[in-house]
């Protein structure tokens, strides 16, 4: 398969402290690829290297099925980003930023920063200078910005960051549009769980500097995740009654009297008359599936 964005052995050391180590993405063309991981893991790292912010110290990033040298500027054109936090020329209006980066990027498209701004909701802003923006305009001009050229590949790194609510649904809404009605394609990176899993199709999940797993959200729903869970108020004599008189070994015990029991053959109706006739005061009993939040925890938990 070939990949409009891959990585091979990415890996970035700074004053001796590794940052990360052989990263590995793989992004299909027209995908929204989630880029997940806790502060520090190591995100932004990565992102910086794909941009061609930061050299690698070792390993390659390939981009539009060529190799990313310190002489892609073309390649660079095709891409639209934003890292960290987005800066402007404060004195100047949100429009004037704009209409500058059309400018340096050689973008002449009429109508296109109208049509960016009216997008992200900035239109009555446009001649105001940036330095009078809250912190969540800024971010919506920052996203403003990356998309104004049509890029082919959108690099967003925690862009809802500094976002109200109805800010991040609006972001996830145009990101969505991007990608299905021009074919744009998105890594997004973020440490929001709920975030990722509302936007993307696949999830690259990142810890300490190492990737620990590229995978399809559809192939995280199609997998055996389900479980039942029940909260008992006396969680060593439910154990024993779990494991030696239904002889169950596939469940976990959870914190606060709360176990999640994956073993497919058992129903609830036994596990609750199995516990009653021990005399196991049951709380709560009920199916329920794994979330990216479970998967997510269970490949980063120590």
């Amino acid at each position: 398969m070939s990949y409009i964005l891959q990585t091979s052995r990415l890996s970035k050391t700074i004053g001796g402290k590794e940052l990360v180590r052989d990263v590995e993405l793989h992004v299909k063309k027209g995908e929204i690829y989630g880029f997940l991981g806790p502060n520090g893991a190591g995100k932004t790292t990565v992102m910086k290297m794909i941009l061609n912010l930061w050299k690698p110290t070792m390993g390659t990033v390939e981009l539009f099925g060529k190799p990313l040298t310190p002489q892609s500027y073309e390649v660079l054109r095709r891409m639209g980003s934003i890292i960290e936090f987005p800066t402007f020329y404060e004195h100047m209006t949100g429009e004037e930023n704009l209409r500058m980066h059309c400018e340096y990027m050689g973008y002449y498209q009429h109508g296109s920063v109208e049509k960016a701004l009216t997008m992200l909701d900035l239109s009555a802003a446009a001649k105001t200078p940036v330095k009078n923006y809250s912190l969540g305009m800024k971010g919506r001009l920052g996203i403003a910005r990356a998309i104004l050229c049509k890029p082919e590949l959108l690099i967003l790194d925690e862009p809802t960051n500094g976002l109200d609510p109805a800010g991040m649904k609006q972001i996830r809404e145009l990101l969505r549009m991007l990608c299905a009605e021009q074919g744009t394609t998105i890594v997004i990176s973020s440490h929001i769980l709920s975030e990722i899993e509302s936007v993307a199709d696949t999830i690259g999940i990142i810890h300490r500097g190492r990737m620990k797993k590229e995978i399809g959200l559809k192939k995280i729903e199609d997998m055996s995740l389900a479980y039942i869970e029940l909260s008992v108020q006396n969680p060593e004599r439910a154990a024993y009654v779990l494991a030696d008189k239904l002889g169950l070994t596939n469940f976990k015990v959870m914190e606060g009297g709360l176990f999640r029991i994956y073993d497919g053959r058992v129903t609830t109706e036994e596990i609750a008359k199995a516990l009653a006739l021990h005399e196991v005061a049951v709380v709560s009993l009920g199916r329920k599936a794994e979330t990216l939040e479970d998967y997510f925890l269970k490949l980063t938990t120590e």
